[in-house]
């Protein structure tokens, strides 16, 4: 029946994802990674808190092909303030569901161990998991909703969910563990246009390095002109420069310098950059360098 629908034409069928059978050890050969996901009471890491955490490994090789998933940690944490009615509504998790429950960061740290943590949407993820687990931020991270170029391959969206249906499948959304397979099943599949898995673009990315640039002081009349090559604004009180700031490659630092120099300032400048890894990408904590 779905064979006859979806040669038709006129149907597409979705298949819900199954997590099978998870493997106890890495294969020979292989790297271990974690996908990581985390639900909260809110936005804003300073002020909202961890109530589910789930993490689940996957084993791949270096050239990103993924062999197997491992057993995953999964966990529900009691906050210090009522789950608020939107959350719940969102991720179906209420103050019963976690009265009395704790997650200890030493076991967290100790599951995920020294190697990648990916995370959809690492910039979201990350500084909650490294303000509950410290440790964690000595660990490479990648994002799979920013580090893979998900609209050259012809999807119009990054989000989760909807890369899932345009792959053909669906899962219980806004629940820790199952957002982690659905991502670890979209690394695992072959790009439609390139032919090359996510995760090997992931891997790209991550093992690359960028540098960051700040258009400190930068002539007002030049925001827009800076707005649309790229620039973003950045106006918190966290220590970096209020400025606009770009992400380049490393082989394009050079020009990026001398377009600022030329085109912003018509002078020379000394710019604050800063060098940017997959141990500080993406964690909140980049700062020029001294």
């Amino acid at each position: 029946m779905i064979a006859a629908l979806e040669a038709s034409g006129d149907y597409k069928v979705l298949r819900k994802l199954s997590a099978g059978n998870p493997l106890a050890e890495a294969p020979r050969g292989t790297r271990r990674a974690v996908v990581a996901d985390v639900e909260t009471t809110g936005l804003d890491c300073e002020t909202n808190e961890i109530i589910e955490l789930a993490m689940v490994p996957f084993f791949y090789t270096f050239a990103g092909e993924i062999v197997g998933v491992g057993v995953p940690f999964n966990g529900l944490r009691q906050p210090s303030i009522p789950i608020p009615a939107d959350v719940t509504r969102l991720t179906g998790i209420d103050d019963a569901m976690v009265a009395g429950k704790s997650i200890d960061p030493s076991q967290v740290a100790a599951f995920a161990g020294p190697g990648l943590v990916i995370a959809h949407n690492a910039p979201f993820d990350r500084p909650f998991l490294e303000k509950f687990c410290p440790a964690l931020a000595k660990n490479p991270w990648a994002c799979s909703l920013n580090e893979v170029s998900w609209s050259d391959e012809g999807f119009e969206s990054a989000k989760l969910a909807f890369l899932a249906m345009a792959s053909g499948f669906f899962y219980d959304k806004h629940r820790a563990v199952h957002d982690c397979n659905a991502t670890i099943e979209l690394l695992g599949r072959p790009l439609p246009i390139s032919g090359h898995s996510a995760l090997s673009k992931l891997l790209l990315s991550a093992r690359g390095k960028t540098y960051r640039c700040w258009a400190l002081n930068s002539p007002f009349e030049t925001k827009d002109e800076l707005k649309q090559r790229g620039y973003r604004w950045n106006g918190r009180e966290d220590g970096t420069p209020r400025s606009w700031w770009i992400d380049v490659p490393e082989d394009a630092l050079t020009s990026e310098l001398s377009y600022l120099r030329g085109e912003i300032y018509k002078r020379h400048v000394d710019l604050p950059i800063a060098e940017i890894t997959a141990f500080n990408r993406h964690s909140g904590r980049i700062r020029p360098a001294t």
